[in-house]
């Protein structure tokens, strides 16, 4: 995503192949095969810090957020609208939209990880109490456009796993779910994430992998992303994510699902009225 030049060359694939080898292992492009594993894992400090941060946030507070608005006006209102099984859906696709906003309030782990993996030589020589120290609100760069990435993204990840548990295997209670049902689930909602939040993704990826000090907006990086690279370009680095982020958010997806509903927590996925359950899957 934060690569600008074009990888590969038709009818060459030699220069293709060299091109991909310098973008994916940078400095170690010509070292041995075991630095080149090595360096497929800066970052992986901040990384992993992340994503443990970000996952129990998610999965623990989106069924509790998800069960306050079944239970408010909106949720009402919803149902009311969109029919039970709809309703319920959307609330889930809602909880997680808000989720995934909050998760702002993590950027500065998400941006040193970034940093560490695009752009290492902003992070030589500091520490972390450092760099908090002297960058200070630059750890938050990027915060509206990661704001503007997770909404969709959430909305799509909890929404498109619900519809497929309501629409495809016709549930009426998420608890009753198999372990292959909610891994089914999983998969749809985590594509769907991926695909929806990849454009803008692009852009908050191309903002947070510059300097500390850089002043670039994320309309500039836009701008420039269209005029040099095309509209393609929002999409750059789509199928890498799903192959490789894929399967980890369905891991934790599905995991989370299925150990929440053993502990009878409030399921990541809603309730749907039972005397609802025989009738097309997204209307009333």
């Amino acid at each position: 995503m934060s690569n600008q030049s074009r990888l590969v060359i038709p009818g060459d694939r030699a220069a293709s192949m060299r091109n991909i080898n310098a973008v994916v292992f940078r400095e170690s492009a010509n070292a041995s095969l075991l630095k080149k594993w090595k360096s497929m894992f800066p970052g992986l400090g901040f990384a992993a810090g992340y994503k443990i941060a970000q996952r129990t946030y998610k999965f623990g507070g989106q069924p509790f957020v998800q069960d306050f608005i079944n239970k408010s006006w909106v949720g009402r209102s919803l149902k009311g609208t969109f029919g039970d099984k709809t309703g319920k859906v959307l609330a889930s696709a809602t909880a997680g939209s808000l989720m995934g906003v909050g998760e702002v309030l993590l950027l500065p782990l998400d941006v040193l990880k970034i940093k560490a993996q695009t752009n290492p030589d902003v992070l030589k020589g500091r520490g972390l109490v450092e760099i908090a120290r002297t960058e200070g609100r630059n750890l938050y760069k990027g915060g509206a456009w990661t704001a503007a990435r997770n909404a969709p993204g959430s909305f799509a990840l909890f929404g498109g796993a619900s519809a497929v548990q309501y629409g495809l295997f016709g549930l009426s209670d998420p608890k009753k779910a198999t372990f292959m049902q909610n891994f089914v689930a999983s998969v749809a909602g985590a594509a769907a994430s991926i695909t929806v939040a990849s454009p803008l993704d692009v852009v908050k990826t191309r903002i947070q992998n510059k300097a500390f000090d850089s002043t670039e907006s994320g309309m500039t990086v836009i701008a420039n992303l269209i005029k040099h690279e095309g509209p393609g370009a929002f999409f750059k680095g789509l199928v890498p994510k799903l192959v490789v982020v894929g399967p980890k958010l369905v891991f934790s997806f599905t995991i989370a699902t299925s150990i929440m509903n053993s502990l009878g927590a409030p399921p990541l996925l809603p309730r749907a009225n039972p005397s609802r359950t025989r009738r097309v899957a997204f209307g009333r």
